[in-house]
């Protein structure tokens, strides 16, 4: 089986959506079977770097809010995703463009540390507040999975992987991913947002033994491009 995942290091509900898929696979009889590939999606691909600025600020001009509402609506999250054993730090979290993130998942794809190097990036950004858009730190991470430092600065340095960063975002609008996560199973069963792990236990074993189509999940939080997570 193979599950393709789409979705960016800055949404919060693709951690999220990220551990409870991984809760379900762990009790799934046939998890050693299962392919999964992380496909790249940015909510904002213009971000640009503003030093000093904070989440709840960058999502309070994003959505139109004040900082005030903008940070409740954070603490919401953070307290969802410590439901499912995260510890989200929005205070020290550092924004900034994800696509040399992507980029290096490319890279780690080939070398078959992509899952490990995604769950690094997530924890580097929610927990341990560093610039996932700086070389020296993606080059850190990197190379902590055995990925050679020498390659990975070659390939920030060069368009490596920018079109596979565009293909990916441009076949997510192919099979109608609205935001983020976004979880083919397939190639044709489809669950949106970050699904309570009973419904990805369901999808896995009825894509497993039936390959029947299974009705979309809706209601699970995630991510869309306008700064809107619900």
């Amino acid at each position: 089986m193979k599950v393709e995942i789409w979705s960016d290091v800055v949404c919060p509900f693709c951690y999220i959506g990220k551990r409870k898929f991984e809760n379900a696979l762990k009790d799934f009889d046939q998890k050693g079977k299962v392919e999964i590939v992380w496909r790249s999606f940015q909510l904002d691909p213009d971000m640009e770097y503003v030093e000093g600025q904070s989440v709840s600020e960058y999502l309070a001009k994003r959505k139109g809010v004040s900082v005030d509402k903008a940070r409740e609506m954070n603490n919401y999250v953070s307290g969802v995703a410590k439901e499912v054993g995260l510890e989200y730090d929005f205070d020290k979290a550092i924004l900034n463009n994800t696509l040399d993130a992507h980029r290096l998942l490319h890279l780690a794809a080939e070398h078959g540390v992509q899952t490990q190097l995604k769950e690094a990036l997530f924890a580097a950004y929610y927990t341990q507040g560093k610039n996932i858009g700086d070389t020296e730190t993606l080059v850190e991470i990197g190379t902590s999975f055995g990925l050679n430092a020498a390659e990975i600065r070659t390939m920030l340095q060069s368009d490596t992987y920018k079109n596979d960063v565009r293909q990916d975002q441009y076949q997510a609008n192919q099979v109608g991913a609205q935001g983020v996560p976004f979880f083919v199973f397939n190639s044709k069963y489809a669950v949106s947002g970050a699904q309570p792990t009973e419904v990805f236990k369901q999808v896995l074993d009825k894509v497993w033994d039936e390959e029947k189509p299974v009705a979309e999940a809706t209601d699970g939080g995630f991510c869309t491009p306008d700064g809107v997570c619900n």
